[in-house]
C-alpha cells in the first residue's frame, strides 16, 4: 500500500516518487516536491485585530464585550489574558480567563498587548 500523499492539484491517489526527489501525479502531470505540503500547512499566520502577528504565550486583550454561551457571564473589553495557545479552527486562540476558566476566543476580538 502506497504512503504517498495525493496529488493536491487533482487528489488523485497514484502519485509516484520519479527518482528525482519530486512526487508526479500520472492523470493531471503535476509534479510537487513533497515536503511543500507541509511547509503550506506550517506557514499559518494568525493576526489580532490590528494585524499583528500573534504566537504562542503572547498575551492579549479583549477589545469588546464577549458574551459567553451557557448563561457564564461576559467578558468585558480591556480584560488581559495571558499565555494564548494558537490552534486551528473557527476559534483559533485556547487560553485561560482568571474567574472564566478555559476557553476558546476568535483573534479578531483580541488586540496584543
Amino acid at each position: 500500500m502506497s504512503t504517498l500523499p495525493p496529488c493536491p492539484q487533482c487528489q488523485s491517489a497514484y502519485a509516484y516518487d520519479d527518482g528525482t526527489g519530486l512526487l508526479t501525479c500520472p492523470e493531471c502531470g503535476n509534479e510537487w516536491r513533497p515536503s511543500a505540503q507541509a511547509d503550506a500547512a506550517d506557514a499559518r499566520e494568525w493576526r489580532d485585530a490590528s494585524g499583528n502577528l500573534l504566537q504562542d504565550g503572547d498575551t492579549v486583550t479583549v477589545i469588546k464585550d464577549l458574551k459567553l454561551k451557557g448563561g457564564g457571564g461576559t467578558v468585558k473589553q480591556g480584560t488581559k489574558v495571558k499565555n494564548i495557545r494558537l490552534v486551528d479552527g473557527d476559534h483559533d486562540i485556547d487560553c485561560k480567563i482568571d474567574g472564566f476558566g478555559a476557553m476558546s476566543l476568535k483573534s479578531e476580538f483580541v488586540r496584543k498587548a
